[in-house]
């Protein structure tokens, strides 16, 4: 993932740009065959541990979805932490400091 976070004026912007997949399970291969859905489940962005943001996406997101939000407080230094999880089981966390 990619992840940016800044402040200005007591408000707190992150952009989050994520890798992955998104597969729907309606589409068919070049074998004919559909594609197993393959997609991000649960979103939880956290500041200083504690939960900002909670989300549940689907199938109808897109391939590497971009996620911008804003949240009141954070200051330069504190950290941000975005966790997905998807329909697999696969799941990923990356943090970043705010600037």
């Amino acid at each position: 993932m990619r992840i940016r976070a800044t402040n200005e004026g007591g408000v707190t912007t992150v952009k989050v740009l994520m890798n992955h997949v998104m597969e729907t399970g309606q589409r068919k291969g070049a074998d004919g065959n559909k594609i197993p859905a393959h997609f991000i489940t649960e979103l939880t962005a956290k500041h200083n541990d504690k939960v900002v943001l909670a989300a549940n996406f689907g199938p109808s997101v897109s391939k590497n979805p971009y996620l911008k939000f804003d949240f009141q407080g954070g200051a330069a230094g504190d950290k941000v932490s975005v966790a997905w999880v998807d329909n697999k089981g696969d799941s990923r966390t990356d943090e970043v400091v705010i600037k």
